[in-house]
């Protein structure tokens, strides 16, 4: 009888253990693990896929058609490599000192689309 006891001592243990093993793997997915985290994904940008649509939405309501704001046309792909390779683009979006805060009289862009752009023309502005 006493050897009984043991034996249901040990599996209890050990079925305890394997329970308490088992459901503590439950949240190991990183993507579970990663609240809070920045999912900003900034690899490989092209004008098309990430920064077109970001111009899109903030961007061309002025900054288009036959009278620009501020005579900065950035409807399309030309005229937004323009303003990234002469800095322009990067110090509005950023609100560096000496360039006027875009979008004008709105809550800057959030740093996730600050970033995609930032990154586009580290990567070389490809379309």
């Amino acid at each position: 009888m006493m050897e009984f006891r043991i034996i249901r001592r040990s599996l209890f243990i050990v079925g305890l253990f394997f329970l308490t093993t088992i459901s503590s793997c439950y949240y190991d997915n990183y993507d579970d693990l990663a609240v809070g985290v920045d999912k900003c994904d900034t690899l490989s940008m092209t004008y098309t896929v990430n920064v077109s649509p970001i111009m899109t939405q903030y961007c061309t309501g002025c900054h288009s058609g036959n009278a620009p704001a501020g005579n900065i046309p950035l409807s399309n792909y030309v005229q937004v490599k323009t303003a990234a390779d002469n800095g322009s683009l990067e110090g509005t979006i950023q609100h560096k000192s000496g360039y006027s805060p875009m979008p004008k009289n709105q809550p800057s862009l959030n740093n996730c689309e600050i970033n995609k752009i930032s990154a586009w023309i580290n990567q070389g502005t490809q379309n």
